[in-house]
């Protein structure tokens, strides 16, 4: 067998998950060959479906050697570098990739996928479409292709790549979440049946496409008025994956104990990464984060930057700790002895060509919460601005969200009395923050605040970010960037208040999450709010 047939055959055990008959092929051509970029290719592929992405990143640089215009191994590359949180050199890859002219549907999807995950959407989708134009058959690329168009605004284009998706694979349980998602639905026109059928045809081990589907069911009862049913079903959609998860709530109150205790303000004195650029937007998922965001995105001095893990990653290299969470009690524990200067300047580095030369750039990680106290330490002179929302509202809407199952920081979010729960640990974690950290560097803006005096409120919050006012930023719902978050319909949308006091509606069914609340001094009895309690 020539090296050309072995190579072809390979690649085609490779596509039918034959592992064992592609690894023996690639090796008999290195063996009988010598060196070979086809070889190393697949090889590169082989190692990164089983997770290795380390080793998958030592074998294409082999290829990258002897094909160095070859973009497929610097998409593949890329992809392996991202899932190694090696940001920078993913990006590095991809834009090699891009640059040399993939010239088939995988390199442009996989191209398409790291830029996605490094928030540049407006590049994913073309590279998306020249997937789709070169294998219009595969339904996953449609779906990247629809996911950014909603990203970036394109409503119109993500329903038409959505449904597109499900016509090529009608069980597509994430386009059907998503597609639901885009728009209000309506007696007249919903997937109610459709959605019902397909979650009673999942085994019940499927715990993902469950979450999907009756999310997706609890969604299009929502818009029908159908309150009571809706909760019921975000009961059902999520029983599978919680049993699954096992969380532990007692796990996030030794994280939120570790925050307190290891990031004391008074520490950030000698710090040298001094820069006043940045500015972090942090607070429970579902307070107005992204709204904030976008706020401040719209002034002509600002530069948001997305989503991003930056800060928790550099931490968790410098703390060396072992294991594979990022954000956990010992990692935060650890980070109190990291030099905060290095950390801040690994900061900075690593958002530098995302930043580019704004005077402030804003980092929107709510999780970042917890890193309050070390982004202080680390960065001095930085802004933090903390989102606060009514306790019911906000265990409710975190309830209600679809969360990326890939992160295990959401788990609480499978159950209600977990997400009280989880909110009083973070409450109590917000208030050891408003005491100890400067208030000309760290800022609390309540979500219904926001809503009821836009004007005043987003004056207060460019003003501590040390800018002058831009009265664009009462014109945030026009801006053109994409928003990868699950806010980027809303945020898209004029300010409306109809998310102000949901949980009223549920009002029997929330009463055991609000006794836990009420328990633990955020509410009083009749369910108001207890700010400054």
């Amino acid at each position: 067998m020539s090296v050309e047939s072995r190579l072809k055959a390979a690649s085609a055990a490779l596509g039918a998950r034959q592992y064992r008959e592609a690894h023996a092929l690639c090796l008999e051509v290195l063996q009988t060959s010598g060196p070979h970029p086809e070889a190393f290719f697949l090889l590169g592929l082989l190692t990164a479906d089983h997770d290795n992405h380390a080793k998958a990143v030592e074998i294409l640089d082999r290829g990258v050697a002897l094909a160095p215009d070859d973009p497929r191994l610097h998409a593949h590359r890329a992809k392996s570098l991202l899932a190694l949180n090696r940001r920078e050199a993913a990006a590095d890859a991809a834009r090699r990739a891009s640059k040399l002219g993939p010239r088939d549907a995988l390199s442009f999807d996989t191209i398409g996928v790291v830029f996605t995950r490094l928030g540049d959407h407006e590049a994913a989708i073309h590279l998306f479409g020249a997937a789709v134009a070169q294998d219009p058959g595969r339904a996953e690329y449609h779906y990247n292709l629809a996911a950014s168009r909603q990203f970036a605004g394109d409503f119109d284009g993500a329903e038409a790549a959505y449904s597109r998706t499900l016509e090529l694979a009608p069980d597509h349980v994430k386009a059907l979440s998503a597609i639901v998602g885009l728009r209000r639905q309506s007696e007249a026109d919903n997937r109610l049946d459709a959605l019902v059928t397909a979650f009673g045809a999942r085994s019940t081990d499927d715990e993902e496409s469950q979450l999907h589907l009756g999310h997706a069911i609890a969604k299009t009862l929502e818009d029908l008025g159908r309150d009571g049913e809706a909760l019921d079903w975000l009961g059902r959609a999520k029983a599978g994956i919680r049993a699954a998860r096992g969380y532990d709530p007692q796990s996030d109150v030794a994280l939120f104990d570790a925050a307190a205790n290891g990031a004391d303000a008074d520490r950030a004195a000698g710090a040298v990464a001094d820069s006043d650029r940045p500015v972090f937007i942090v607070g429970l998922p579902r307070t107005g984060t992204t709204l904030v965001d976008r706020i401040l995105g719209a002034h002509a001095q600002v530069r948001s930057v997305g989503e991003l893990s930056s800060f928790a990653l550099i931490g968790k290299r410098l703390a060396a700790t072992p294991g594979p969470y990022v954000m956990d009690a010992a990692t935060l524990s650890a980070a109190d002895r990291v030099d905060g200067s290095q950390w801040g300047q690994a900061y900075l580095d690593s958002v530098a060509d995302l930043a580019g030369d704004a005077p402030r750039f804003v980092d929107k990680m709510p999780l970042n919460f917890v890193w309050a106290g070390h982004i202080h330490r680390a960065l001095p002179n930085a802004r933090i601005i903390c989102l606060r929302r009514h306790p019911i509202d906000a265990c409710l809407s975190n309830y209600r969200q679809l969360f990326a199952t890939s992160f295990s920081y959401y788990n609480y979010a499978y159950d209600l009395a977990d997400c009280a729960r989880y909110y009083l640990g973070f409450d109590r974690l917000r208030s050891h923050w408003a005491a100890t950290l400067p208030d000309d560097r760290y800022t609390e803006v309540a979500y219904e605040d926001v809503i009821a005096d836009l004007e005043g409120e987003a004056a207060r919050l460019v003003a501590h970010c040390g800018l002058d006012w831009d009265p664009a930023c009462l014109d945030f719902h026009s801006q053109s960037g994409s928003v990868a978050t699950a806010s980027s319909v809303q945020v898209r949308q004029p300010l409306y208040s109809s998310s102000i006091g949901r949980w009223k509606r549920h009002a029997d069914a929330l009463a055991p999450m609000r006794a836990i609340l009420e328990a633990g001094g955020v509410i009083n009895a009749a369910g108001e709010w207890l700010r400054e309690a």
